[in-house]
């Protein structure tokens, strides 16, 4: 059964990436959200606390919890699903997804905004040639220009709508960060590491994140929804999230969001999307760009086959490659920095074949060629996705504005 808790700040959080900070003048940027490796981390202590297990023994390998295993070999505890979300009064939570890259919002002169999808066409066949491996390139088709607008994500109708390959409203559809979290800079002060006091002229600054509160029956809470396979989480208390390890509290959700498939239409079409809902390390597989399961046949083309999952891989939208590191407690050093696909990177497979079921146990397990392997990454939330039919034709989205 999968687990779902909602976590709500109790102050700001320093949620910090992968740049050093810490020198003079420097400055740290917070990343919202984090890695779900830092949600799979906080929640992994709060239950090694609650089950009174002997951190230094853990760390060593030398005690070993039920559903987490050791550091060397992990347990059953997986996250699946990692994302920023808000809380009404009633309880009921609703995941915010960032915008997929096959995704493009457009603010007009009088503010109106405009949802627009990328679509996959051969370019070769249009007198247009370019270096790109795969045979389609994704192409957003407009007859004026327009800049992209940015800080939207998408909520609970917008991700369901993207999902089924309909047009996104604006309205109900999109929601500004402005509205869900503000940004706090902060003055830090360095130590001196031998007199544990003050050292001169180390001043620097760090991005403090405010997410946030209710005000009234009909605003809602800002936070992070997560949810756990394998694993009996708390169910109330706080944990330590981020940097300086501030407290969210934790808070069940009485009822889960409903996730729609659409594996008739898409086994109908025999195509469909791949998108990514966390960061992808295939580089751990030998993969780079490509997701686990792919491989290049004879004829120049790359066929995708993981988990009773066929198809052809013919387009991809992908942002420039994040590096995801972290600090390992168990070990006391940093871990192994990793190039990642970005999260909402696209993938367009035709020629698919596969079952209803095999969809659904690939979304299930994740890009990963063995989900049953003891894989710390695997176990911390990685390589999620979702599988969403195939936009046939460059859509417009109704014009409006978010309110």
């Amino acid at each position: 059964m999968t687990a779902y808790r909602f976590l709500q700040p109790v102050d700001v959080l320093f949620l910090r990436g992968n740049k050093l900070f810490g020198d003079p003048g420097s400055f740290g940027e917070s990343l919202v959200p984090p890695w779900p490796s830092v949600v799979a981390g906080a929640l992994r202590s709060r239950m090694l606390a609650d089950a009174a297990i002997d951190l230094p023994a853990f760390a060593r390998g030398k005690v070993q919890h039920p559903q987490l295993g050791t550091p060397e070999s992990p347990g059953s505890f997986t996250v699946t699903g990692f994302h920023l979300a808000r809380r009404a009064a009633s309880g009921d939570c609703e995941p915010l997804m960032p915008l997929p890259a096959d995704l493009v919002v457009s603010e007009g002169d009088d503010d109106t905004l405009t949802v627009r999808g990328l679509a996959p066409l051969d370019l070769d066949a249009r007198g247009l040639m370019s270096s790109a491996s795969l045979p389609l390139l994704p192409v957003l088709a407009e007859e004026t220009r327009s800049k992209p607008a940015s800080g939207y994500w998408l909520t609970a109708d917008g991700w369901a709508a993207y999902c089924a390959g309909q047009a996104i409203t604006p309205a109900t559809g999109l929601v500004h960060s402005r509205q869900l979290w503000s940004l706090d800079a902060r003055v830090g002060v360095g130590l001196d590491a031998g007199t544990r006091s003050v050292a001169d002229g180390r001043l620097f600054s760090v991005q403090a994140v405010a997410m946030t509160q209710r005000q009234g029956a009909s605003d809602f809470d800002t936070g992070f929804l997560v949810s756990v396979d394998g694993a009996d989480l708390p169910t109330e208390g706080l944990l330590r999230l981020g940097g300086d390890g501030r407290a969210v509290s934790i808070h069940a959700v009485p009822n889960p969001p409903a996730t729609a498939t659409h594996a008739d239409t898409m086994l109908a079409q025999q195509r469909c999307r791949l998108v990514l809902t966390s960061p992808g390390l295939f580089q751990a597989e030998g993969q780079g760009w490509l997701p686990v399961g792919t491989t290049r046949a004879t004829d120049g083309s790359y066929r995708f086959d993981l988990h009773g999952v066929t198809g052809r891989l013919v387009a991809a939208a992908i942002p420039r490659a994040e590096v995801i590191s972290g600090w390992d407690l168990a070990r006391w050093q940093p871990k192994p920095a990793l190039k990642a696909v970005p999260t909402g990177s696209v993938y367009w497979l035709d020629a698919l074949e596969a079952s209803p079921e095999a969809l659904q146990t690939l979304t299930a397990s994740g890009l990963w060629a063995d989900p049953l392997s003891p894989d710390s990454r695997r176990a911390e939330g990685y390589n999620r996705l979702v599988i969403a039919p195939w936009q046939a034709v460059p859509w417009r989205g109704h014009p409006g504005r978010v309110t």
